[in-house]
């Protein structure tokens, strides 16, 4: 008789405290660190290139780069241990599609939130010279509208990092990763003026927290939440390719992802 896998919430508990678990917290806390370091200090570097210019292309252009060379890479760096997450939404998806625990996922969430506070903690005591930035509304956006905005920003981000964790595309190790960067720099570019294109719940938190003020806070959590898990749910349904088609595409039919 096969042993069946325990389901219980005391065995996901005890899953969630192993020490192959701590590895996959300290992972994330190493990578979203230097994620949110990159993407909020290219915020500020931006100003100072600009002597304080908040209006011009590049103040959308450098985060948008820092945001596609720091994500590449601070999920390839997590990639093998811990998935690469760097985003409570992303995180939030895999739950909602039972790629992770709900413990586990809570333990993902602290690491990445405490990193994000961190990273913020870093840029304040360094560059006195400068508030850590926040992400803010334009004018012409109501809150509603941001939050949505941020929700497909986030469905795009999650159905990509789904998409690249598919072990049958036979993507290299390195390449799943690229995509999942260049999607967030798109992301960025395209809303970066109207919500900051934050996508990520926790850089959001942190850099209010640092900064001091949560408003308008709750846009970059429950757009982004939803969209992740929006995008979990789609892409288990119908992204995947039953494997009779996955068959038939192997032998020449033309189905496929």
């Amino acid at each position: 008789m096969r042993r069946m896998i325990p389901t219980t919430l005391s065995s996901k508990f005890q899953g969630a405290v192993s020490m192959n678990a701590l590895r996959c917290y300290v992972s994330e806390f190493i990578s979203t660190f230097f994620f949110v370091l990159a993407a909020v200090g290219s915020v500020m570097a931006s100003r100072k290139l600009m002597a304080g210019d908040v209006t011009g292309p590049f103040s959308v252009l450098i985060p948008a780069i820092a945001n596609a060379f720091a994500l590449s890479s601070s999920v390839y760096i997590s990639w093998n241990v811990s998935g690469g997450h760097v985003n409570p939404a992303v995180t939030f998806g895999m739950a909602i599609a039972g790629r992770i625990s709900v413990p586990t996922a809570m333990f993902y969430w602290t690491s990445q939130m405490l990193a994000s506070v961190m990273a913020c903690l870093v840029l304040k005591v360094t560059v006195i010279e400068q508030h850590v930035p926040i992400y803010k509304i334009a004018g012409e956006m109501t809150g509603f509208g941001a939050s949505v905005l941020e929700g497909v920003l986030a469905f795009v981000l999650v159905y990509t990092v789904f998409t690249a964790n598919d072990p049958r595309r036979g993507l290299p190790l390195a390449v799943g990763p690229i995509f999942i960067g260049f999607v967030a720099g798109a992301n960025v570019l395209a809303a970066g003026p109207f919500s900051g294109g934050s996508m990520n719940p926790a850089c959001a938190f942190g850099s209010a927290m640092v900064y001091g003020s949560f408003k308008n806070q709750a846009v970059y959590w429950v757009g982004p939440l939803l969209g992740g898990a929006t995008a979990a749910l789609v892409y288990d349904n119908m992204g995947v390719v039953p494997a009779e088609e996955d068959h038939g595409s192997s032998t020449g039919d033309a189905t496929g992802v």
